[in-house]
């Protein structure tokens, strides 16, 4: 977790019994130590600083003479504060930071006041290069420009620089040479059967509930009895934290009975614990493991046991998941499914895979498109928690074969 940048501290310079501060490397002597007009001082200048991405505001009030990489080192300060939620650094910032390396690569010591929509195009060129895909270099490039938009803010970018940027269209499918990405689609539910032999029992859980509520990854695994309302025949769960929280937009997630009978399984007395721990799995599946030995396990074994597993284990298992770690087990299960799946059919290594691999935010659109086909495009909306019908379309398929009957009774 990154360290949170400081603030200056109002400190008493000795051989002048006055009080100082140290704004950008340059002490700003207050006025008499401990004086309300001293401390007002300090207030006001510090107060600047800040509002100027931590420099001084006479240096700041102009871009004259202000590189890129000095944009650049004002802007991270403020994204470390800035994107933190829960008081931990959100993934926004590695996007931010990816976004900036070929900026600063190619115009690190370049002046923000010569940085015009051309050069823009000219690091959007490099991340095509780079084998980007065309909505990644687009989300990058408006990073960039989110960065210039904020030196304005700040007064460190003259308005008319960010007035140039934003003329940058962003890439066009079908009219750049960008790598393209396929939508992100079901997954056919042959493939996530495929994988329940080779998941533990509360990877397979989560797969269940994501499947029956839509549900995301980040808020399956993050499940506690103490976000729980079980008072009504529709259980809620309200999570602690979620995608939106930050907009101020509530998130219940509604239960049914098929969810409720999954959920029972793994609730426990300690409500503040998380349902789907991997701690828990590790156990369950060591106790497996030593059911099926052929040989009981003398106390010599257990202590060998023990005392390798302390020097090979980087870390024991945490108290739950989460979405990276949700993520890997769905993709092993894949693998060792698609690999059992070979060796039965006998095929060769380089044939096309039998299960190929898939992730958990895929299940959100099972759930949306079973939704849309069964009770309408409005049901999937309340339950996916959307607030417009088109990002529910982006989630929810239509219905091929209702369209296909329609077609043929009307055309």
């Amino acid at each position: 977790m990154p360290r949170t940048p400081r603030t200056p501290t109002y400190r008493l310079h000795r051989p002048s019994a006055q009080a100082i501060v140290t704004l950008s490397g340059k002490d700003i002597y207050l006025g008499r130590y401990g004086s309300e007009a001293s401390r007002a001082l300090y207030d006001r200048l510090v107060a600047e600083w800040l509002q100027n991405g931590r420099r001084l505001p006479d240096a700041a009030s102009s871009s004259d003479g202000l590189v890129v990489v000095e944009l650049v080192d004002a802007y991270l300060a403020h994204v470390q504060a800035y994107y933190v939620k829960g008081g931990s650094p959100t993934s926004e910032q590695a996007s931010i930071k990816c976004a900036l390396r070929p900026l600063l690569r190619f115009y690190g010591e370049t002046p923000v006041a010569e940085f015009g929509p051309l050069k823009l195009k000219s690091v959007r060129q490099a991340m095509i290069e780079a084998n980007w895909s065309r909505g990644y270099v687009n989300q990058q490039v408006d990073r960039i420009r989110r960065m210039f938009k904020w030196g304005v803010e700040n007064e460190l970018v003259e308005p008319g620089v960010y007035e140039g940027l934003r003329a940058v269209r962003g890439l066009v499918r079908g009219r750049s040479p960008a790598r393209e990405t396929e939508p992100v689609r079901p997954v056919p539910i042959a493939h996530v059967i495929a994988v329940e032999p080779f998941v533990s029992r509360e990877i397979w859980a989560m797969i269940q509930i994501q499947l029956l509520t839509g549900c995301r990854p980040g808020e399956v695994v993050s499940m506690r009895g103490c976000d729980l309302d079980v008072s009504r025949s529709v259980w809620s769960y309200t999570p602690a934290t979620h995608k939106t929280e930050h907009h101020g937009k509530p998130r219940t997630v509604f239960l049914g009975p098929k969810a409720q009978a999954v959920i029972r399984r793994f609730l426990t007395s300690t409500s503040q614990a998380f349902l789907f721990a991997p701690t828990s799995a590790e156990h369950e599946r060591n106790a497996a493991r030593r059911l099926g030995r052929k040989t009981p396990m003398t106390p010599s074994h257990r202590k060998r046991h023990a005392v390798s597993l302390r020097r090979t284990r980087s870390r024991p298992p945490r108290c739950r998941y989460d979405v990276a770690s949700y993520r890997r087990a769905i993709a092993r299960a894949c693998d060792r499914a698609d690999a059992q799946e070979r060796a039965s059919r006998k095929l060769p290594i380089d044939a096309e895979r039998i299960v190929p691999r898939w992730h958990p935010h895929q299940l959100r659109h099972n759930c949306a498109t079973a939704l849309r086909k069964e009770l309408g495009i409005e049901a999937a909306r309340v339950i996916l928690g959307h607030q417009r019908l088109d990002v529910t379309e982006v989630y929810a398929e239509r219905d091929e074969a209702f369209a296909s009957r329609v077609a043929l009774r009307h055309g």
